[in-house]
């Protein structure tokens, strides 16, 4: 693959690891021990008297249900894109995971993270 098709896709796989790593940072924060791990941030209870407490804190509780697989699902993308970004450093980077072959720059254009061409992706 030629170099600056290379460039313009590790250019727009840092773009996609910034916007994903900003959108981590709206709900959950990394995780210091573990590398590539981030924790969703768990609600803080007032503590107020009352029952509208009661209700506010069941609302945080259930928010918290909800964005933990969309925290989980970014967490995967994000390892993708730095998996991708490593390979380009290792001049690994658009070579099938499956038969080893160069992935089409049309796919990598399209998903710049892409680990298989499209017949092994089928074929899984």
């Amino acid at each position: 693959m030629k170099e600056a098709n290379i460039k313009k896709l590790k250019d727009k796989l840092e773009k996609k690891k910034k916007e994903i790593e900003a959108k981590l940072r709206q709900i959950a924060d990394k995780d210091p021990k573990i590398k590539g791990d981030w924790d969703l941030k768990f609600p803080k209870f007032n503590g107020k008297a009352g029952g509208g407490s009661l209700e506010e804190a069941a609302d945080e509780v259930e928010e918290y249900v909800n964005l933990k697989p969309i925290e989980h699902s970014l967490e995967l993308r994000l390892q993708e894109v730095n998996q991708a970004l490593d390979k380009i450093t290792q001049n690994r980077y658009g070579l099938c995971e499956g038969c080893q072959k160069p992935i089409s720059l049309l796919r990598l254009k399209i998903s710049p993270e892409a680990k298989c061409c499209l017949r092994c992706k089928k074929a899984k």
